[in-house]
């Protein structure tokens, strides 16, 4: 668990203007370590692994954004909360992006 704690890339900053990166990568480093299905809907996920999965989404975000969601204890609902806080950069981002 030691190396969970060093930061493979950037965190999610509190305005979310990396946030489409951040969830890319996030997506790919649970995947690696076998905790993407943490932050899947009806997942069946050891405590074990939602509380390393936590541990990590928590490191990898604003610390404004880990005051906010201090009292979250599930990697799913945090992962939520922070898709319904930023989703909507998606569809600005997104148009921009297939123009150029």
């Amino acid at each position: 668990m030691a190396n969970i704690e060093n930061r493979k890339f950037i965190a999610l900053d509190i305005s979310g203007k990396n946030y489409l990166s951040w969830v890319l990568d996030v997506k790919l480093y649970l995947s690696v370590k076998q905790l993407r299905h943490t932050i899947d809907e009806d997942n069946a996920s050891s405590n074990e692994e939602r509380a390393t999965a936590l541990i990590f989404l928590r490191h990898h975000i604003d610390d404004g954004l880990k005051y906010e969601y201090l009292t979250v204890e599930n990697p799913l609902e945090l992962w939520q909360n922070l898709n319904d806080m930023f989703e909507h950069l998606k569809a600005v981002v997104l148009p921009k992006a297939l123009n150029d």
